[in-house]
């Protein structure tokens, strides 16, 4: 085709407008944020999570259909890369999203860009739960233990260290979807998971001293919080504590609702102002630490955030845009424009880590899983098609990952999913009607992305 835009070996825009580097990095042109690949290419992350061979064992088996199929089609694990590698590069995908097989990044015509997720901080809480199965676990790694620091800069130099020449590495995710507050794991503060961990950890003793340092008068602060203690000693040796305010979580809570109800009520406004307070003080250490681990470790990639799984409190995005290079989400509503309005106010680029749409027609139960779920495939395409245009809109996008490659075994997976997310089905049969759409889509995203200008100006 004569006019067709030249493009880098990586599929980025080969325009001139950048120049080239050795690695990817973050650049504005005309107010819009993009990625930039080392060949100077203006290039937005198009990925698709979990590519592997042996996605999805069945929840309390050894079996994994998608890999006992794809053996008897393709013969080989090998052969299955290097089919896979094409079938994505020919939808227009350029990169491999979190939980992938790395070696298909390499196995195609074309080399696949990827984004690791390093769990880098709540590693650290799974092997504190792990070794104290007793004790009250850390829904939220405590980052005021001196050994959190020790535990993230081993773990990054263990994961980046080694490949921070790597060109293809589009930078670290640091953790998935933790929880900052109420959610639907449960109605408690940080605060108060923090205040319930036990006697010697040491966030607990940060929290008792936050409460002691805004407080200074015992009956003042319990008049707020309304526990049982008589003094700060009698509440350091209380075991549990609950939060007398239950709030919604961030992703129900509405800013003039619930500013009306601390008006009406200033001791609730008290306790939540305590709660932002710990939050603000554990999201600046959390995310302080991290990066400075990763940027310590490897210094020529970027670091991607934490795949927030909803729009957390303020007080954690403005620590989030301090410290990290891209703020990174995962979105299963009809279109991600709220969470990234909600992040615009970080000046900080965003890329959505998942987003998917499930449909009825493929005969999976569909009934553990997040987002819609529609009646079709047609349907379901139709979806991606106005979620992506509308991301591409936003200045601050740049880039979007599909959950997932494979759909998920219909007994369910380890934590019981059974949904329709896949690109393919379980026997690696392709949903056309979604392929096309996400081949028209991703052919046509810089472009789209290139108008964002206007809105921005």
């Amino acid at each position: 085709m004569p006019n067709q835009v030249p493009k880098t070996r990586w599929g980025g825009i080969a325009d001139g407008r950048f120049r080239p580097g050795k690695f990817f990095r973050i650049d504005q042109y005309d107010n819009v944020f993009w990625l930039v690949d080392p060949d100077g290419g203006r290039f937005l992350s198009k990925g698709v999570d979990t590519v592997r061979f042996d996605q999805d064992q069945i929840y309390s088996s050894t079996r994994i259909p998608y890999a006992e199929a794809c053996q008897r089609k393709y013969g080989s694990k090998s052969a299955w890369q290097i089919a896979v590698a094409s079938r994505l590069a020919s939808w227009g995908f350029n990169t491999l999203g979190s939980w992938s097989d790395e070696a298909v990044a390499m196995a195609g015509p074309s080399p696949l860009a990827v984004a690791p997720n390093l769990d880098l901080g709540m590693s650290f809480a799974w092997q504190k739960n792990a070794r104290n199965e007793s004790e009250p676990k850390q829904d939220f790694p405590d980052v005021f233990d001196p050994l959190f620091a020790i535990h993230v800069g081993r773990r990054a130099r263990e994961r980046c260290a080694a490949r921070c020449a790597e060109q293809n590495v589009i930078g670290w995710f640091i953790d998935n979807e933790l929880r900052w507050g109420p959610d639907w794991h449960g109605p408690d503060e940080l605060l108060t998971l923090f205040l319930n961990l036990p006697p010697a950890t040491p966030g607990r003793a940060v929290a008792l001293n936050l409460l002691r340092e805004r407080h200074r008068i015992f009956e003042a602060f319990n008049s707020s919080w309304r526990t049982s203690a008589r003094s700060w000693d009698e509440l350091g040796a209380l075991t549990h504590i609950e939060p007398p305010y239950p709030r919604k979580p961030p992703y129900e809570r509405s800013t003039p609702a619930e500013d009306e109800a601390n008006r009406a009520d200033p001791r609730r406004a008290a306790f939540t102002a305590d709660c932002d307070a710990f939050l603000a003080l554990l999201a600046d250490r959390y995310f302080g630490l991290t990066t400075a681990a990763i940027k310590a470790a490897d210094s020529n990639h970027l670091v991607l955030g934490c795949r927030f799984a909803y729009p957390p409190p303020a007080a954690v995005i403005d620590a989030a845009g301090r410290h990290v290079d891209v703020v990174s989400f995962n979105c299963y509503g009809p279109d991600a424009n709220g969470a990234l309005a909600a992040y615009a106010v970080t000046d900080k680029p965003c890329l959505i880590g998942e987003f998917s749409f499930r449909a009825a027609d493929s005969g999976l139960p569909n009934t553990i899983g997040a987002g819609p779920v529609v009646a079709t495939q047609a349907e379901r395409a139709a979806c991606f098609s106005h979620f992506v245009t509308e991301a591409l809109r936003m200045r601050n996008i740049v880039g979007y990952h599909w959950f997932e490659h494979a759909d998920q075994p219909a007994e369910g997976r380890f934590d019981g999913e059974n949904s329709n997310f896949g690109t393919v089905s379980i026997d690696d049969r392709v949903y056309e009607e979604l392929t096309r759409a996400m081949t028209s889509v991703n052919a046509e995203a810089e472009a789209i992305h290139d108008t964002a200008q206007a809105a921005a100006t």
